[in-house]
């Protein structure tokens, strides 16, 4: 067990993490049963600390935290213990020590993982899932029925389960064509393929039989149904393939993205998607000196294909939400619906977690993908043998979204070496230069972006970024556990020399063009607590009938904010207690109809604070799809607005 000192030490490298929690520790509330829940539950991880009577710096240059101590040590100790013991479905008992440092109570209470056969611990008083924690990275999440698979994994998985209204007749005789073709392929002595069409389906989960009739299951309606049953039975189950013009989602107004919608057998959706992204990709040849044949250059075929085989396999089928790829023009995004069930920092090890065990098992019997979770390290591999950026991905469990994001840009090239030679001055590591060039093309970076494009872990990481944010070449946002980079004074300037200099310089078609090199992109990695709702108000239903009294606040004279006349007139109607939440919400909607309008503008319109809107209203209406980011990937972007969603008439369908 490790003693308070080294416990602030870790702080100050790596900021709260996947195992420590600091809490200023003046009362044992809500937020620090829940870091107890979480560590009792996180599989893997072997329990985490809560350190209470410790906290941030904030105005220092450099914020750092120190021990602010704890005035009724006994009495912490004692609720804690007792609330442990008392608030979930079983008791759990933490190590606690009090400590003396710098003449201040500390106080370390190590919360041990539970075994297997006792997860998930939950608050007594609340169902599955919603009452069970998990932790994730530096915060503390709900549970969903994704979880509950990950704890009970001996229960039937959702695409086992029959699918309400389903028949035979919604079975696609091409797909299971597809099926015997493939598998004939890879084994052409196969028993199954020796079996009729039904008793195949019966034999891979793909239908079962209720009440003496055939239904399907989720795995054989995504894998062999017909297209026409796709949009009846799960109409938002699809693929869409969203371009976008220049390097921003929606940097230019003028010149909307246009959208391709697919859906059908997932055997088929394959090779359709894969070729649609190909067919827009730029190519390129280089004959090597001394050689007759060309090799291709640019994105290696078997990196996307991975990417796409992954996001149909591994995505929750729970959700009634798309796959997106998203194609930029210095990078691909391919965002599913569920976050990985395998730790972040655990990616492209060895060992799969399969979410769609009978999907999967179809997947691997027919070649198109592999269960051995190598094929995250495979797509690695390959990105730096075509010496493009390695490939970065986020599991964002606040969102329940998984998130691949591969660049489009050869690393290290002849412009690339002329600018990083204008850094000499400051000394940087390979690490740190590759980080440059990321900042460069994306527009922000976090220390999870940074380990995975450098294979570093947390403390190196941390170091690295420090030094660079002392240098001014990057500047940091956000604070705790929602910190993240964007380009410095420094690399301002510097990229700013290089474009000038290159103003007659080809770009190369695969490369960003350099006159977007500055503008910051939604795409790095998004802090998971930036997207969730603070631990305090957890417990807080949306549609609360009231609002506090601490949530008004005084009008503010004057606001730049673009509202109309009849807008005014309801703002200046508006009562400072509410007694129906909607009618705040219409306002924001129309607020917030005709442009993007930040949350600081609508707390001020309406007389509120800027967290209380965010928390009680804003959040909520993304999650219903009533208003979008301007920034989606990005949710704590220093310039973020929000608009009000309206369905888009630029798509097409295939």
């Amino acid at each position: 067990m490790r003693n308070a000192v080294e416990l602030i030490q870790q702080l100050n490298y790596t900021d709260e993490c996947n195992w420590i929690e600091a809490k200023r520790g003046s009362s044992v509330d809500r937020s620090i049963l829940e870091s107890v829940c979480a560590f009792s539950n996180e599989p893997g991880l072997g329990g985490g600390y809560i350190v209470l009577g410790v906290e941030q710096e904030e105005l220092s240059l450099f914020p750092t935290y120190y021990p602010s101590g704890v005035e009724q040590s006994d009495k912490i100790q004692l609720d804690l213990s007792s609330q442990c013991a008392s608030m979930f479905n079983q008791t759990i008992r933490p190590t606690i020590t009090v400590e003396i440092v710098n003449g201040k109570n500390v106080i370390v209470a190590f919360v041990p993982e539970l075994p297997d056969g006792q997860k998930p611990a939950y608050f007594r008083n609340e169902n599955l899932p919603q009452g069970a924690y998990r932790r994730i990275g530096s915060s503390d999440q709900r549970c969903t029925d994704d979880d509950l698979f990950v704890f009970f994994n001996k229960e039937d998985s959702f695409d086992s389960t029959v699918v309400k209204g389903s028949s035979p007749d919604d079975i696609s005789e091409e797909a299971v064509a597809l099926y015997r073709q493939l598998r004939g392929k890879v084994n052409a002595f196969a028993e199954e393929l020796q079996y009729s069409d039904e008793d195949l389906l019966y034999s891979l989960g793909c239908i079962r039989k209720e009440k003496g009739e055939i239904r399907l299951t989720y795995a054989g309606l995504l894998l062999f149904g017909k297209r026409i049953a796709h949009r009846r039975l799960l109409p938002m189950v699809r693929v869409d393939y969203v371009r976008v013009p220049g390097n921003e989602w929606m940097e230019d107004p003028e010149n909307r993205f246009t959208t391709i919608d697919m859906r059908g057998s997932l055997l088929e959706m394959v090779q359709r998607v894969f070729s649609q992204i190909t067919d827009d990709l730029p190519k390129g040849f280089v004959l090597p000196e001394g050689e007759l044949q060309a090799e291709s250059s640019g994105l290696p075929t078997r990196v996307l294909r991975e990417a796409i085989v992954n996001a149909l396999i591994h995505r929750t089928y729970r959700e009634n939400q798309p796959i997106q790829i998203i194609r930029y023009g210095n990078r691909i995004e391919i965002k599913n619906p569920g976050f990985s069930l395998k730790p972040e920092d655990h990616l492209g090890e060895p060992g799969s977690k399969n979410r769609n065990p009978f999907i999967a098992a179809v997947f691997h019997e027919t070649n198109l993908a592999e269960t051995k979770g190598s094929g995250i390290r495979t797509m690695r591999a390959l990105m730096e043998k075509a010496s493009l950026m390695l490939p970065t991905f986020e599991s964002d469990h606040g969102r329940n979204q998984f998130t691949v994001r591969l660049l489009l840009h050869h690393f290290l090239g002849v412009e690339d070496v002329k600018w990083l030679s204008s850094f000499a001055d400051f000394k940087l590591n390979e690490d740190q230069k590759r980080a440059l060039i990321f900042s460069r093309e994306v527009g922000a970076i976090d220390n999870s972006s940074y380990r995975q494009l450098n294979g570093v872990d947390i403390l190196k990481a941390s170091a690295d970024l420090r030094d660079m944010r002392s240098k001014e070449l990057l500047a940091q946002k956000g604070k705790g556990r929602a910190t993240y980079y964007v380009v410095g004074k420094n690399l301002l300037v510097k990229t700013d020399d290089v474009m000038v200099d290159a103003v007659s310089t080809p770009v190369d078609a695969v490369s960003t063009p350099v006159d977007a090199v500055s503008t910051p992109v939604d795409a790095v990695s998004t802090p998971v607590d930036a997207v969730s709702t603070p631990a305090d108000a957890v417990s807080t239903p949306v549609n609360a009938v009231s609002t506090p009294v601490d949530a008004v606040i005084a009008p503010v004279d004057a606001v730049s904010v673009p509202v109309d006349a009849e807008i005014l007139l309801r703002l200046s109607n508006l009562p400072k207690r509410m007694t129906n939440p909607l009618t705040l919400e219409n306002l924001i909607k129309d607020i917030c109809s005709k442009d993007y309008i930040k949350a600081s503008y609508i707390a001020d319109l309406l007389e509120r604070r800027e967290d209380y809107v965010k928390r009680k209203f804003l959040s909520p209406m993304i999650n219903s799809n009533k208003l979008k980011y301007k920034y989606p990937d990005m949710v704590n972007h220093p310039d973020q607005a929000y608009i009000t969603a309206k369905t888009d008439n630029n798509e097409t369908t295939i």
